[in-house]
């Protein structure tokens, strides 16, 4: 195990995307000038009726815009060093969430009352079986059959999740305050700060109280760094130029994803209410565009053998979706209109309790194989078709 202060060559997410031997040229990267254009679009629309052609436009730039900022984030990120750029990434995601939730629930009418829990509870399921699973597999089937990373962080990690999705989406169907499965303001207000609480809480031990139960390990418990990893894992980190760069484009990205989601939002209401699909797939579709490119992420670290990289991104990305969401939304309900339904309904109930249970047992030993990965993999394509057909 390695100490607090012991870092490798390589420590952030990003490697492996040659942004250490030198970026080429700036116009020639589409991350560079997407963000821009991006911007440009939402300029253009804002505030206008669009016909069909246009929303697809638009849509690209958001597809764009979303991969651009989690790229940018990957670059800040491989400069910082992990577990600092798993942190970077989640918070970054996190945002993205935030900004698309309040513009769907601004917009949204009384429909909108459960896009917060769905959006929410489905970047749970996605992150804490689908990732997990995809990324346990992957690491499994490349090196030697066993994904092995360290439990007490994991395990941590693990816990904090947990604790956040109990609070903040179990509680509200049982408590009595409020009819609906809703919090009454009080009872809202303490979730917002005990949420916001647990995620500073978690942050601190992760970077500063205990940071090397978050660093890569290898099969034999040391750091996963040595003679066998690939010449892309020792990539240097970019230059600080490049990294304020990135963050700056990171900024605007970001910018663009919240405003071009506002724009095509009433589409994705009007396409799954067409389908005769459930309201909840909306937030289902909101989780699985913003988590995409962090999923790659996962595993492309689970492919060089570093599954802790995995589940920091992972669990830090559902730890921050609930611990940074629901304060977030706990405020934007002073102006929003219309009730806030945090609670869960029984199906996914069972869900979430399931999840708890099979990550515990998946977390414990600090090792995994095929099986675990499959049964998480399961658990997520139940939820994705409980979701479609409840």
């Amino acid at each position: 195990m390695s100490t607090g202060t012991e870092q490798g060559p390589h420590q952030g997410p990003a490697a492996g995307r040659g942004e250490g031997h030198g970026p080429a040229h700036p116009a020639r990267q589409w991350t560079t000038w997407a963000p821009v254009v991006a911007v440009a679009v939402l300029a253009a629309g804002w505030g206008r009726h669009l016909p069909g052609p246009l929303l697809a436009v638009v849509g690209l730039c958001l597809i764009a815009s979303v991969l651009s900022a989690v790229h940018h984030a990957e670059v800040v990120a491989h400069r910082v060093g992990e577990p600092y750029g798993s942190l970077v990434l989640a918070v970054a995601v996190t945002v993205i969430e935030v900004g698309l939730i309040v513009m769907l629930m601004a917009g949204g009418g009384g429909d909108a009352s459960t896009y917060a829990r769905d959006t929410v509870f489905a970047a749970f399921m996605i992150t804490c079986n689908g990732v997990v699973g995809l990324s346990v597999l992957v690491a499994a089937l490349r090196r030697h059959r066993v994904a092995v990373f360290n439990a007490e962080g994991s395990g941590g990690a693990l816990a904090t999740v947990t604790t956040l999705a109990t609070m903040t989406l179990v509680l509200p169907t049982f408590t009595t305050g409020k009819p609906g499965h809703q919090f009454t303001g009080a009872q809202l207000a303490f979730a917002a700060v005990a949420s916001l609480a647990l995620y500073l809480l978690f942050v601190t031990v992760q970077t500063v109280r205990h940071r090397d139960y978050f660093l890569p390990v290898a099969r034999d418990g040391g750091l996963a760094y040595g003679p066998a990893d690939s010449e892309e894992d020792h990539a240097p980190p970019p230059a600080a130029r490049a990294a304020w760069a990135s963050l700056g484009l990171l900024l605007v990205a970001l910018v663009a994803v919240v405003g071009n989601a506002k724009l095509v939002s009433p589409a994705i209401e009007d396409g799954v209410e067409s389908a005769g699909l459930p309201q909840a797939v909306v937030g289902v579709v909101i989780a699985l565009m913003v988590l995409l490119p962090e999923t790659l992420a996962a595993v492309r670290a689970a492919r060089r053998g570093r599954v802790q990289t995995s589940l920091n991104l992972a669990y830090g990305s559902a730890i921050a979706s609930i611990g940074l969401t629901v304060p977030a939304i706990a405020l934007a309900s002073i102006w929003l209109s219309g009730p806030l339904v945090l609670g869960l309904g029984a199906v996914h109930l069972v869900l979430l309790t399931l999840t708890a249970v099979v990550s515990a047992l998946t977390v414990v030993p600090g090792r995994a194989t095929l099986l675990q990965g499959g049964v998480h993999l399961v658990l997520f394509a139940a939820f994705v078709f409980l979701s479609i057909s409840p």
